[in-house]
């Protein structure tokens, strides 16, 4: 099952129909574990401690997934799916296990950033599997099942963690990951079948090193730019500058790069990984800073907020679904272009609203939105997928998370600076400020003078973001656009 089969047996159907069920518990397993631990990290830091490592426990599983995706794509390549899951999914799970014997804050940043090394394989690679044992037609909508995996995690996660946290331990927010890794693990070894071409291998470990210095140095300090001296910060940047022009020179002399350079020649790919890194910021400026508008400005419940991101992520898994039947009538241009002419629809209604706006408004825009995110991703993932052959899927689908994860580092640095920055210009200490706008608590003791003018900050700077994410929009388009017109699933390699 290493390349798609035209087989038809009652065997080979369920054979196959067992791995993409594996696959999907493997991305539940992923995807849920973002919401499910950000519901139980304040009981976590209540019981532990340290809140000034707070934001390490989720920039330290950015880091490393981050880092690792890439890696775990081309040892794939090389040495197949099934090992290379197996082996990572296994890191996953000791990590979990570990996160939830944990007694101290630090610690559980250590365990944090092994689960992100394991995670970096578990999700790409499960995506890599499934573009591997279905055809180009069929990719389209199967990927699009894994897609709508995601929005049911989204609105699962933080519906499990509120349970598990009220009637349980916070530990079980960790351990609950280890029966599902178990169970997609176990089907894996079992029914996919698989033939690496047996052949000698080069590993490309100072590409590799290098990639994870020069990828984490820069992540880390975008991620943690708040937080660091300008002194680290240059030298961070500096460091990683300097890790990936040295990668660029031993990429061009290895011989199987880590990261096989010459496939960006391809528009397919160039314009692919283009639009990921642009769909992730755009994500980021969307998800991360509507909640505050809601309960900030708006002054709406936790749970309003909660309500319209699953609206989002439900029609996202929508989006993804109706997808791959617009690629396969159409072309991914075509399929491409509808999701950008959506994220541009929405957003426009986001740059539009103001303190008077109406839940309903913003539901539409949260709906269009999620409709272009579904419709973009799949396209961008199943154009890439399907322009490589079996022994560069895994780097080609690594390349795409990849690009994406990126995009939501930038995304939520940018949109978190500017969005500081606007409240501390107008009011001062923007942190307290935004703490006692968003607890209903302490808002009614803010003073009557000064309320307005919070909202106002909040307001005016939360309209810059959002403008932003309308040119990150129309960039999706053109990302779009540069797909070849005529390519398609039936069509495609």
């Amino acid at each position: 099952m290493s390349e798609a089969s035209q087989s038809s047996s009652p065997a080979f159907i369920i054979q196959r129909r067992l791995v993409t069920a594996a696959c999907m518990l493997a991305i539940f397993m992923a995807a849920v574990e973002a919401t499910i631990v950000a519901t139980a990290m304040p009981t976590i830091v209540a019981e532990l401690g340290g809140f000034r490592l707070f934001s390490w426990v989720f920039a330290a599983y950015l880091l490393a997934t981050a880092v690792s995706t890439p890696l775990y794509g081309r040892l794939a390549d090389l040495h197949g799916r099934k090992p290379v899951f197996v082996v990572g999914a296994a890191i996953f799970l000791v990590g979990s296990a570990a996160c939830g014997f944990t007694r101290n804050m630090l610690l559980l940043v250590i365990f944090r950033l092994i689960q992100g090394l394991g995670a970096g394989s578990v999700q790409s690679i499960s995506t890599t599997i499934v573009g591997d044992i279905y055809g180009p037609h069929e990719r389209a909508r199967v990927q699009g099942w894994l897609s709508a995996v995601w929005g049911v995690a989204a609105i699962a996660g933080p519906t499990l963690g509120a349970f598990i946290v009220q009637h349980l331990h916070w530990a079980y927010v960790f351990w609950i990951n280890i029966p599902i890794g178990i169970a997609a693990i176990a089907i894996l070894i079992l029914c996919l079948d698989e033939t690496v071409p047996k052949r000698p291998h080069r590993i490309d470990i100072l590409g590799s090193v290098l990639l994870m210095i020069g990828i984490g140095a820069i992540l880390m300090a975008v991620v943690q730019a708040r937080s660091l001296d300008a002194a680290t910060l240059i030298a961070l940047f500096a460091a990683g500058t300097v890790a990936l022009a040295l990668l660029v020179v031993n990429e061009r002399r290895a011989a199987e790069p880590v990261v096989p350079f010459r496939m960006w020649t391809s528009r397919v790919m160039a314009s692919g990984n283009a639009g990921s890194l642009v769909l992730g910021a755009l994500l980021m400026c969307v998800v991360a800073f509507l909640p505050t508008y809601i309960q900030g400005v708006m002054a709406r419940s936790a749970t309003v907020a909660g309500v319209i991101l699953a609206t989002h992520s439900v029609s996202w898994s929508t989006g993804s679904i109706i997808s791959g039947r617009v690629m396969g009538a159409t072309s991914y241009r075509t399929s491409g272009a509808i999701g950008a002419l959506g994220l541009i629809a929405g957003t426009a209604l986001l740059i539009g609203l103001d303190p008077s706006s109406t839940l309903p408004h913003l539901a539409v825009a949260a709906v269009l939105i999620g409709l272009g995110m579904g419709f973009c991703n799949q396209t961008f993932l199943v154009a890439i997928q399907s322009s490589v052959g079996w022994q560069e899927r895994g780097i080609a689908t690594a390349s795409t998370l990849f690009s994406r994860t990126i995009g939501q580092s930038l995304g939520a640095a940018l949109g978190g600076a500017i969005l500081n920055f606007g409240v501390a210009h107008l009011v001062g200490d923007s942190d307290e400020a935004l703490n006692r706008l968003l607890e209903p608590s302490r808002r009614a003791g803010i003073a009557a003078d000064a309320l307005p003018r919070l909202i106002e900050a909040i307001t005016t700077s939360l309209h810059t973001i959002y403008i932003i994410a309308g040119v990150l929009a129309v960039l999706a388009l053109a990302a779009a656009w540069l797909i070849p017109g005529r390519l398609r699933p039936s069509r495609g390699p």
